[in-house]
């Protein structure tokens, strides 16, 4: 204690003298402090981008679920040999037209019933609908799901429940509806046990679903959307009530009939080109894995699974969102680290100049130090007067830099529309760097400044 008292009390003056050299001249001070200025808030919203785009990766996991393999149809049919339209090239069979149902409801259970490593499936069929109620018609998004889809998709209700497994096997007419329905139809009462209307089939709501930031970047890449203006079947209400567009229908017959005597792959696929082509039973299947080690495998397993089922017939996507997610956040890791030391440059770069102006007024004040070594100040005096002039200098940059990062990384999140994160240890890292600039290129200045002599420098 008494160390730190002598300590403080005979290179208090050295620091005061610093201060006072530094308001002497606040235009130069500012001017030098401006590097460190600019380099801090550089530093400090580039973190804020990078914690930002980490942050939005996280949010994109979370709305696509963990461990997740997503099988959604293809827009272009591609056979197992390369050639499109879903015809042989090659083999025996060449120029033979192959059929493929399309992704379908037994596609599913298949997956389910086959994989010893997935966990969780569920097929969805998305189909637009006006919800009606008292007289209030409401566009809607009608989704039918199996009761596992809210736990694939981290998807959780303010009130109600889920259906059950006899609500969904038995195609019961019960939905969950997402908040903005509520908002909507139900602004000042319970809507759980009562009805809305979609179509011709009214709907009980035995479930609300709690309102969720929703990342919009994701929707077009991952194919995930808000669920705030969806109402949400069993797959099987949805097929049996709503619309099944696997269910053969009159065009197709029709085309069957005109397929004459062929066999009976030849006639159904005469019947589907004569009726534009068979739809799609599902719009998406969401298949979940129990280790995240297991996904690249299982979705190779589910690819040659379905082709098999859809006649070697490419009319199907495989896509692992989690894989992809991470894929995008190493590379923005990569991208921060580049952004990170480009801001860092600007903090050596103000390193220099205060080193430089420092060097600049060890010659400019050669009498001054002169005149305190003649009075006794020692070479240690003269260190600390020097170096805590450079450090001052470089941390009232430091400070006004991290206000600067702040408003800057604000002002990125409005005009730009980059979400930016500023945390704490990026200000601490800024100011330490700061401070820690000033020690370092403001110790070869000090370290001159001592080594003058005091009759050289009372002669200038």
């Amino acid at each position: 204690m008494k160390r730190v008292r002598y300590l403080f009390s005979r290179y208090a003056h050295d620091v005061l003298i610093a201060v006072e050299a530094i308001t002497g001249n606040k235009m130069k001070s500012f001017l030098t402090a401006m590097g460190i200025m600019f380099g801090v808030a550089a530093v400090i919203s580039m973190l804020a981008i990078g914690r930002g785009a980490q942050e939005e990766v996280l949010e994109q996991i979370k709305l696509v679920g963990v461990n997740n393999i997503i099988v959604t149809p293809s827009d272009l049919a591609v056979d197992a040999g390369g050639s499109s339209g879903g015809e042989s090239t090659s083999g025996p069979g060449a120029g033979t037209k192959r059929f493929s149902p399309g992704l379908t409801l037994l596609d599913a259970y298949s997956i389910k019933e086959t994989l010893p490593t997935v966990s969780k499936v569920s097929p969805v069929i998305s189909i637009n609908y006006s919800a009606v109620l008292q007289g209030k018609s409401y566009p809607v998004v009608l989704e039918g799901v199996s009761s596992s889809y809210f736990e694939l998709l981290n998807v959780n209700l303010a009130r109600g429940l889920i259906f059950n497994e006899e609500q969904s096997e038995g195609g019961f007419p019960v939905c969950v509806i997402g908040d903005n329905i509520r908002n909507r139809f139900f602004n000042t009462q319970d809507p759980i046990g009562r009805y809305i209307k979609c179509g011709e089939t009214w709907v009980q709501v035995i479930g609300v679903i709690e309102r969720r930031d929703f990342t919009a970047s994701a929707s077009d890449e991952l194919g995930i959307s808000s669920t705030d203006n969806k109402i949400f079947v069993p797959v099987k209400t949805m097929l049996r009530r709503f619309r099944d567009r696997a269910r053969v229908n009159p065009e197709m017959l029709e085309g069957v009939v005109r397929g004459g005597t062929g066999s009976g792959t030849q006639a159904q696929t005469d019947a589907t080109e004569s009726s534009g082509g068979m739809e799609n039973q599902l719009d998406k299947i969401i298949v979940q894995v129990d280790e995240t080690e297991m996904l690249s495998a299982s979705a190779d397993v589910i690819k040659r699974m379905l082709l098999r089922r859809h006649s070697e017939i490419y009319d199907f996507e495989v896509t692992v969102p989690e894989l992809l997610l991470k894929q995008q956040q190493k590379t923005n890791d990569i991208f921060n680290i580049v952004l990170g030391a480009i801001a860092s440059i600007s903090l050596i770069v103000g390193g220099i100049g205060i080193m430089n102006i420092m060097l600049a007024s060890v010659w400019e004040r050669i009498r001054e130090i002169g005149t305190r070594q003649a009075i006794g100040a020692s070479r240690k005096d003269i260190v600390v007067q020097f170096l805590s002039e450079s450090t001052l200098i470089s941390v009232t940059g430091g400070m006004i830099g991290i206000v600067l990062g702040v408003v800057l990384a604000h002002i990125i999140h409005v005009m730009a529309d980059i979400k930016t994160i500023v945390t704490l240890f990026s200000v601490v890292v800024a100011f330490g760097v700061s401070a820690t600039v000033g020690i370092v290129f403001g110790y070869l200045p000090a370290k001159r400044a001592a080594s003058q002599d005091p009759v050289e420098s009372l002669r200038h």
